[in-house]
C-alpha cells in the first residue's frame, strides 16, 4: 500500500484511535501520529519505524507486525493479548514530531493523565525522551524508570523507535522494551537473536 503526497497531506490533524484492550498492562505512549499512521489507522506504521521489530526481538510478540498497510484483526488481537496498549501524548497527526510546540505537548500530557486513569495500565512507557521532557516539564529526566509516577502508575521513558532516531538500534530498543515489559508483568519469550525481518 502506498500513498501519494497529497493523500498523506490530507491526513494532517487526523486522529488515530488508541489501541487498548481489557488487560492493558503496558501502555506505550508515542509522541503523536505520523501522517502515515493517520492514513493507515495504525500506530508506529511508517516504514523504517522499529517498534514492532523491537517488540518481537524483546520477546513481547512472537512475530513482527507490519503496520505499514494498517493493522489486521490478528495484529490488534496479538498486541492486546500480549497486554500491550498504544496511545500518544498529542492526538493530531503531523509530518514530523518537531511540528508540535511545548504548549501542545503540555496540554497533551494533561489529557494523557486522564487516559491513564481510565485505562489503568500496570506501567506507562513514554517513547521519546525529548518529548517527555517538554510534555512533563522535567527537563532533567533521563531514560528508564522515572522518580515520579503518572496517576499512581510507574512511569518509564524508553527510546523513540523512529528510524530518525540514529542513537538506537533494534537491539537497544528491544533491551529497553524488554525491561519495561518485565516491570509490567508481561509474559515474554526469550529474546530473539539474529535478523528480524519485516
Amino acid at each position: 500500500m502506498g500513498f501519494t503526497d497529497a493523500e498523506l497531506q490530507a491526513c494532517r490533524g487526523a486522529l488515530v484511535d488508541d489501541l487498548v484492550g481489557d488487560d492493558c498492562r503496558l501502555l506505550f505512549v508515542g509522541i503523536n501520529p505520523s501522517l502515515w499512521s493517520a492514513a493507515t489507522g495504525a500506530h508506529f506504521a511508517r516504514r523504517g519505524n522499529r517498534f514492532y521489530p523491537a517488540l518481537h526481538r524483546a520477546g513481547i510478540l512472537d512475530r513482527v507486525i507490519d503496520a505499514s498497510r494498517g493493522w489486521t484483526d490478528a495484529d490488534r488481537a496479538d498486541l492486546m493479548a500480549a497486554g500491550v496498549g498504544i496511545t500518544n501524548i498529542v492526538g493530531r497527526a503531523t509530518a514530523r514530531a518537531d511540528e508540535l510546540d511545548v504548549e501542545e505537548l503540555r496540554a497533551g500530557w494533561r489529557l494523557l493523565a486522564d487516559r491513564v486513569d481510565a485505562i489503568a495500565p500496570t506501567v506507562v512507557a513514554i517513547a521519546g525522551i525529548t518529548a517527555y521532557r517538554s510534555a512533563s516539564g522535567d527537563r532533567a529526566a533521563g531514560t528508564g524508570r522515572q522518580s515520579v509516577d503518572l496517576r499512581n502508575r510507574p512511569l518509564w521513558v524508553v527510546p523513540n523507535p523512529s528510524g530518525l532516531n540514529a542513537h538506537h538500534t533494534v537491539n537497544s530498543l528491544a533491551a529497553a522494551y524488554r525491561e519495561v515489559a518485565i516491570a509490567a508483568g508481561l509474559t515474554i519469550a526469550d529474546p530473539v537473536s539474529g535478523p528480524v525481518h519485516r
